[in-house]
């Protein structure tokens, strides 16, 4: 099934839901677009705020990870624990830099976008609505000017029927004032008609045209915001596969965590004495 084109499907008015009159195909057309854009706007503040959580988290993660809690602890559990701090420090790294990538790689891309579209956008509707405007106006006039004919031609039949009464040279000289002034009419109609069909085909031949670039425009407008929320997940995916990285030294530690060895260690450095105790004999 062809995809119907934008130019072939608006070139027309249709009445306002609202009840507000009609509205024009490229009034419907231009709203499409402003609400792109501002859906647009929304995804970028819906970043934006993903962005604050990141660097927020981030903060709180490396904060944590400079509490001195159970810093003392020993031997080969003492160093386990030591690497899951550490690792809270390198996972507030990841973050940082995950906000920073969603900043410039996403957020700024859409805004971007959204600025150039916006010009775009009022570029487009000045120029149509000149066009629709001088429309409407030779339409005007040429509804103006059949009317001014259709009251020439009354008046010369009036006149007609005057002479047909009674025979005068004023009405005579009436009828040939009324006939020039209805030829004259006739003139200025088709005068007016001219000037509307060149201001119709040059505004049906602007509507084509601009109608095909708002299409390719929100064409590229979609592909652009499918690309960079791509671009969102790959960043994301990388996210838990850099945090899953700095997890392996700890969960490494673990398996190296020796009771045996961390008591012997700790003899080692704090015993004592080896002489035992002897009874008293008398």
């Amino acid at each position: 099934m062809t995809t119907p084109n934008f130019c072939l499907c608006f070139s027309t008015d249709k009445k306002d839901p609202q009840g507000n009159g009609s509205i024009t195909g490229f009034e419907v057309l231009l709203q499409k677009q402003l609400k792109g854009k501002q859906m647009q706007k929304e995804m970028a503040e819906f970043i934006r705020e993903r962005i604050k959580i990141e660097e927020e988290y981030a903060k709180n993660l490396s904060k944590l990870s400079q509490i001195p809690l159970a810093s003392q602890e020993e031997g080969t559990l003492g160093e386990a624990w030591a690497q899951l701090k550490k690792s809270l420090a390198d996972e507030a790294e990841v973050h940082l830099k995950f906000s920073s990538k969603l900043q410039s790689e996403v957020e700024k891309p859409f805004l971007t976008f959204r600025e150039n579209f916006k010009k775009d956008m009022k570029r487009f509707d000045h120029h149509i609505a000149d066009l629709r405007k001088q429309l409407v106006g030779r339409y005007a006039a040429v509804e103006k000017a059949r009317k001014a004919l259709a009251d020439r031609q009354k008046e010369l039949e009036l006149k007609t029927q005057q002479l047909e009464i009674k025979l005068s040279n004023k009405i005579e000289e009436d009828i040939k004032k009324a006939r020039r002034k209805s030829t004259q009419a006739g003139d200025d109609l088709m005068r007016c008609v001219d000037l509307y069909n060149q201001s119709q085909s040059k505004w049906f031949e602007e509507m084509v045209t601009t109608s095909l670039e708002l299409e390719r425009l929100e064409v590229e407008r979609i592909e652009m915001i499918r690309q960079h929320l791509c671009q969102y997940t790959t960043l994301r995916h990388e996210t838990d596969m850099f945090n899953q990285s700095t997890m392996e030294p700890v969960d490494q530690l673990l398996q190296c965590v020796d009771p045996g060895k961390d008591r012997e260690l700790w003899v080692r450095e704090n015993k004592t004495g080896e002489i035992r105790p002897v009874d008293i004999e008398i």
